[in-house]
C-alpha cells in the first residue's frame, strides 16, 4: 500500500479488503512504563488470528483498544462500518452466595428472546442449562455461558481473552474446536489471546507474537522458525512446536469465502500434530 495514502482512503481500501479492524502505530503506557510500541494489527473476517506473548507484554491492552475500550496514547485504530463486536473476558468472578441463573446472567444487558437463548446455548454446548446456577458451572462452562452471552451481539470480530483458563485439559481441545466452529458459522473474525502455544498452533489461521511490539506475525508452522520467536520463547519450545503438522482441507477469501483445497482433501502442511506423527483435524484454515 502506498505510504501516502491518506488515513480516510486507507480506511476505504481495508474495508473492501474484508479487514474488521485494524490498528497502525499503536502506542500505550501506563504510569511511565511503556505497555505497547507502534503496534500494526488487522484481523480480517474468516479468520482466527492467535496473539501470544509473556505475562505484561500488552496482550490486553491491545485487545481493549481494538475494542474501543481503550484510546491509544498514539496511532490509529479503523474499525469497519457498523462492526458489531463480542468480547470474552479472562476470567469473572461469581459470588457463590449470589443466586443468578445462566438465563439471567445472559440477559444482564437486556432482555432477549427465549428462542434465542435455547439457540445460542445449543450453538456452545449448554442446551438445556437456562436454569441452571452460573456459581455451579465447571470452569468449562462459564466460558461457554460467556461465549454464549458474547454470541447474542451476532459479532463480526470476536474477542477471547485467554479462554482457556480454568478449564481442563480434555475441555481445551473441544473449546478450541466450538470457536472454529463458531468463526464458520458466524462468518467473523476472531482474536483469540492465549499463551498455551501447543494449542494455539491447532486452533489458528495466523499468530501475532507481541511483546510490546509485534515481534513477527505469520502462519504456525512458519512462525516458530522466526528468531524473535526463539528468542522470546526459547529455542527448546519453538524446536518442539516445530514437530507437529496438521492439514487444511480449505482456505478463506478476503470477504470469509470458503475455497476448497486440492479437491477438499488439503495436503499436509507442517503445524499440528503429536510427537508420533497422528495427524489431528481441527478447526484450523490457512491463509496467505
Amino acid at each position: 500500500m502506498d505510504k501516502q495514502t491518506r488515513p480516510h482512503d486507507r480506511l476505504a481500501q481495508v474495508c473492501d479488503q474484508g479487514v474488521l479492524v485494524t490498528a497502525e502505530g499503536v502506542t500505550m503506557s501506563y504510569a511511565g512504563r511503556q505497555i505497547l510500541s507502534g503496534v500494526d494489527l488487522a484481523v480480517n473476517r474468516g479468520e482466527i488470528v492467535t496473539l501470544i506473548g509473556l505475562n505484561g507484554s500488552g496482550k490486553s491492552t491491545l485487545a481493549r483498544i481494538l475494542l474501543g475500550l481503550l484510546q491509544p496514547e498514539a496511532g490509529r485504530i479503523w474499525r469497519a462500518g457498523g462492526l458489531r463486536h463480542g468480547y470474552v473476558p479472562q476470567s469473572l468472578s461469581i459470588d457463590p452466595a449470589m443466586p443468578m441463573t445462566v438465563r439471567r446472567f445472559l440477559t444482564l444487558g437486556g432482555k432477549v428472546a427465549d428462542e434465542m437463548l435455547i439457540t445460542t446455548l445449543a450453538e456452545v454446548g449448554l442446551s438445556g442449562r437456562l436454569a441452571a446456577q452460573v456459581a455451579e458451572l465447571s470452569g468449562g462452562e462459564l466460558h461457554r455461558a460467556m461465549l454464549a452471552r458474547a454470541l447474542l451481539r451476532r459479532p463480526d470480530f470476536l474477542v477471547l481473552d485467554e479462554p482457556m483458563s480454568g478449564v481442563d485439559v480434555s475441555g481445551q481441545g473441544q473449546l478450541y474446536q466450538l470457536i472454529a466452529t463458531i468463526r464458520d458459522t458466524y462468518n467473523c473474525g476472531v482474536l483469540l489471546i492465549s499463551h498455551d502455544l501447543h494449542v494455539v498452533m491447532a486452533a489458528t489461521d495466523r499468530v501475532v507474537c507481541l511483546n510490546h511490539h509485534i515481534c513477527c506475525t505469520g502462519r504456525p508452522d512458519a512462525i516458530v522458525g522466526d528468531p524473535e520467536f526463539r528468542a522470546l520463547f526459547g529455542a527448546a519450545v519453538a524446536d518442539q512446536l516445530a514437530l507437529y503438522r496438521h492439514h487444511h482441507d480449505h482456505a478463506h477469501e478476503t470477504d470469509g469465502g470458503v475455497v476448497p483445497l486440492n479437491g477438499g482433501h488439503g495436503g499436509p502442511e507442517r503445524g499440528l500434530a503429536d510427537e508420533h506423527g497422528h495427524d489431528h483435524q481441527h478447526g484450523a484454515h490457512g491463509h496467505d
